[in-house]
């Protein structure tokens, strides 16, 4: 974990702040995210972009490894030294993400013009990679459902991009797209990022291109709003008050002032490696801990 420190604290600020463009891919299971996810590595790379993809994979009951390997559904990627890609065990967390990822991510962004971060697809409770990257994507399946039940869950506040997966299967993709469209249109902010809802097909490779331009869209709109920097210092937020929630409760956020109070804290303090800062605040807490007696 030190060697981990000292290398995050290695990297250029620069790269913490703004450096590459982080996305999160989210979606029921079956959607076709991976997929999908190698679609957009073959149009990144046309467009001489490096790219890294963290794939969140459910976890062996036995060895506690990534189960499935995305690495096998993007295997066209392979033999590109410009690609990353790694395969992480989800270890039963919820949100169908690692404990890993964010950490991951920002050494990542230092090397590459483009994160994305594939979700286990664990179905509505799958939001907090939306706490943890630049740019979120949800991909909704044709006719099943689950779109709209997401719908009805508020989760369609999360994503920054909608695409409907499978346009080759015709009217039932089209109806869904219809569908998203009439609830974004009753829920979108007129005066904040207007959510755009796409067609796609990653076996045919349609939409493809407009879905890496939507994406770029909306790295673009938080950098014309000075937004960008300050959403990735949030991101280090949820990730730091997550950890500590899990590790010392409730109590111990109380400890530093209450969940309010910390992520004020954090929003204003200067930015250090996210393990590096994950140890000082632990150590507050335990300090705290030990002086209550």
């Amino acid at each position: 974990r030190q060697c981990a420190a000292a290398f995050l604290d290695a990297l250029p600020a620069d790269k913490l702040d703004t450096g590459g463009h982080l996305i999160g891919i989210t979606g029921p299971p079956g959607a076709g995210k991976s997929s999908l996810t190698a679609a957009l590595i073959h149009v990144w790379r046309q467009r001489g972009l490096k790219v890294a993809i963290l794939a969140v994979d459910p976890s062996s009951p036995i060895t506690g490894g990534a189960l499935l390997g995305d690495r096998l559904r993007m295997n066209a990627s392979g033999a590109d030294r410009e690609v990353f890609i790694r395969s992480l065990a989800c270890r039963g967390e919820f949100g169908g993400l690692s404990a890993e990822v964010w950490p991951m991510s920002l050494a990542m962004l230092a090397a590459f013009d483009i994160v994305l971060v594939e979700t286990v697809g664990v179905g509505q409770k799958e939001i907090d990679v939306s706490k943890m990257t630049d740019t979120t994507c949800f991909v909704a399946q044709p006719a099943s459902g689950d779109s709209i039940q997401f719908l009805k869950a508020g989760i369609m506040e999360v994503p920054h991009v909608i695409v409907v997966n499978k346009e080759d299967i015709g009217m039932a993709a089209r109806k869904t797209l219809s569908e998203l469209k009439n609830t974004l249109r009753r829920q979108m902010d007129p005066e904040g990022w207007q959510v755009p809802a796409l067609l796609a097909s990653a076996a045919l490779g349609s939409g493809i291109e407009q879905l890496a331009d939507a994406l770029n869209s909306h790295r673009n709109w938080l950098l014309a709003r000075g937004q960008f920097d300050a959403r990735r210092q949030r991101c280090q937020a949820e990730w730091l008050v997550k950890h500590l929630r899990e590790e010392f409760g409730r109590y111990g956020i109380g400890l530093l002032g209450g969940d309010d109070a910390l992520f004020a804290a954090l929003a204003e303090a200067p930015r250090r490696s996210p393990i590096a800062e994950y140890e000082a605040l632990r150590a507050r807490v335990i300090q705290e801990i030990k002086a209550k007696g």
